[in-house]
């Protein structure tokens, strides 16, 4: 196959960038809260200017300085084989990661696209979730758990990724300050608090303890902390600001606002909504939208954040819906005329009224493609329209938003194609090659992987080596370069997919390529 040297030269590359990115913590995100003093165990390293002690040597020491102690709890191991899918439910093996190195999973994990098409980015979440045996080299450090977490962090999916967190027993400050984060993101701040009073050797900053001491209700041992603190100068002036007007509010009333961090933690965004300066979530990375969900906040900052999240699978499709319908529109433009649209397809379902959600139909996909959230819509309403004997002008349309919804298999066998494009897309919805010809390269791709394409041999020999999990990542970065442009990597992409067992990804992947426009 013509693309086989050159994807055995992206595997080669790839590996590379993996053992580069293990040179700094894969596991870092800026903007996560330093909610513990703690050294933290879990990425702990030696100094590269350490000369190790010669034969028959004893260690010299270079310095005078107190070396820096880590502590870890005894007996603890490495929390990577943590998920909170089981491999009967996954349908992937327990042995997922065991012949991959952990750096290089870690690294790929990190590299993985947010920006893709659902279906892949749907099984990216599975590997994430998955209890899988841990990969070669995988020790307390934790390399794989954290890349795994902070890629959930990244898609905004902070209920699994708490979720994990739970199962691993967040005990170690690595740990705990991604636990913590979530926490003051979901309105879990209490159960945080709680831990971390529990557990006085996480060692919190000077900010959580703070927090944590208002947030139980106790603010003169609050303020006690934060006189302490100045007495000793061990605050800088810019939490000193912060903390002193989070105690005591009304005394700075009339003051200018403090000046914005370049990137604010979630600790950050707490102190400054309880202070009645409240940061907006628009330009800060997409977890915070999860704060602006809350009742609270007015309900265009709730359907604003409900559209990012669900644009990338964060929100479950229901809470989408709740908002879309919560009022009538207060007013037009942007995220009210969506709304407006998604209330006059919802009201003419329930009215059972054909002619009525033929004419809301259009306008209510339109408004999704503009939010790019036409899976979800799909998956919300595909059952519904296939209930309602539509006229002419509108079973194409809801022909196409049933084939990317879960129900697209019924959907295609319900198809009378008129056209090469509809034999191809109903073809695909079976797994099944198209018979007429391709209208394009991309369209020839996707159907030359359901004509039984050979998948890559540099992934089915991962797949030997018990590399499935490495592979499906690499495959997965193989059809990002298809959707920009490359037709022999969708189908290298999808040959492999179904090769390993991925069918229902495969099919749900290649309609939303020819359906949707995910162009970079």
């Amino acid at each position: 196959m013509r693309h086989a040297a050159a994807l055995c030269l992206m595997l080669a590359a790839g590996a590379v960038q993996a053992q580069e990115e293990t040179s700094r913590p894969l596991s870092a995100i800026d903007w996560l809260s330093e909610s513990v003093n703690t050294p933290d165990p879990l990425s702990s390293s030696s100094s590269s200017t350490d000369r190790p002690a010669r034969a028959g040597e004893d260690p010299i020491a270079d310095s005078a300085n107190i070396p820096e102690v880590t502590v870890q709890p005894l007996g603890s191991a490495s929390p990577d084989p943590v998920g909170v899918l089981a491999p009967e439910l996954t349908g992937l093996p327990r042995s997922l990661w065991a012949g991959s190195e952990v750096e290089t999973v870690a690294a790929l994990i990190a590299a993985e696209r947010i920006e893709t098409l659902p279906a892949l980015r749907d099984l990216m979440r599975l590997l994430l979730l998955a209890e899988a045996d841990a990969p070669r080299g995988a020790g307390p450090e934790a390399a794989l758990f954290l890349a795994r977490i902070d890629k959930l962090l990244d898609l905004g999916a902070l209920d699994p990724a708490w979720e994990m967190l739970d199962a691993a027993k967040p005990d170690r400050p690595a740990l705990f300050r991604r636990y913590f984060d979530v926490a003051l993101l979901t309105s879990r701040e209490a159960q945080a608090c709680r831990l971390m009073d529990e557990m006085p050797e996480l060692a919190p900053t000077l900010d959580a303890r703070i927090f944590c001491l208002a947030n139980q209700g106790d603010w003169p041992a609050a303020a006690l902390t934060l006189n302490t603190a100045q007495a000793l100068g061990d605050v800088s002036a810019r939490d000193e600001a912060l903390l002193t007007r989070f105690l005591d509010p009304e005394v700075f009333e009339g003051l200018p606002p403090l000046p914005v961090p370049d990137r604010p933690t979630p600790l950050d965004f707490r102190l400054r909504e309880g202070i009645g300066e409240a940061l907006p979530t628009t330009d800060m990375p997409r977890a915070f939208a999860h704060a602006d969900l809350r009742e609270i906040n007015g309900w265009k900052a709730r359907l604003e954040a409900a559209e990012r999240l669900a644009r990338v699978g964060a929100v479950d499709d229901a809470v989408l819906l709740d908002l879309y319908t919560l009022r009538s529109p207060a007013a037009s433009g942007s995220v009210w005329d969506r709304a407006a649209a998604i209330q006059a397809l919802d009201t003419a379902l329930a009215e059972e009224d054909a002619e009525e959600v033929a004419d809301a139909l259009p306008e209510a996909w339109a408004a999704m493609e503009e939010a790019r959230t036409e899976v979800p819509f799909a998956r919300l309403f595909a059952d519904r329209l296939r209930s309602i004997e539509l006229p002419e002008r509108a079973e194409e349309l809801a022909t196409r938003i049933g084939l990317l919804s879960d129900i697209y298999e019924e959907i295609a066998l319900g198809m009378e194609p008129e056209t090469p494009q509809a034999e191809l897309l109903k073809a695909t919805a079976l797994g099944q090659a198209a018979e007429t010809v391709p209208p394009d390269e991309m369209a020839a791709a996707v159907r030359a992987a359901f004509a039984g394409a050979e998948p890559p041999a540099p992934l089915m020999q991962m797949v030997e080596e018990d590399r499935l999990g490495e592979a499906i990542l690499r495959a997965v970065a193989i059809f990002d370069n298809g959707i920009a442009g490359d037709p022999e990597a969708v189908t290298e992409a999808l040959a492999f997919l179904r090769a390993v067992g991925l069918e229902d990804t495969a099919r749900r992947a290649a309609l939303q390529l020819l359906l949707l426009d995910r162009r970079p």
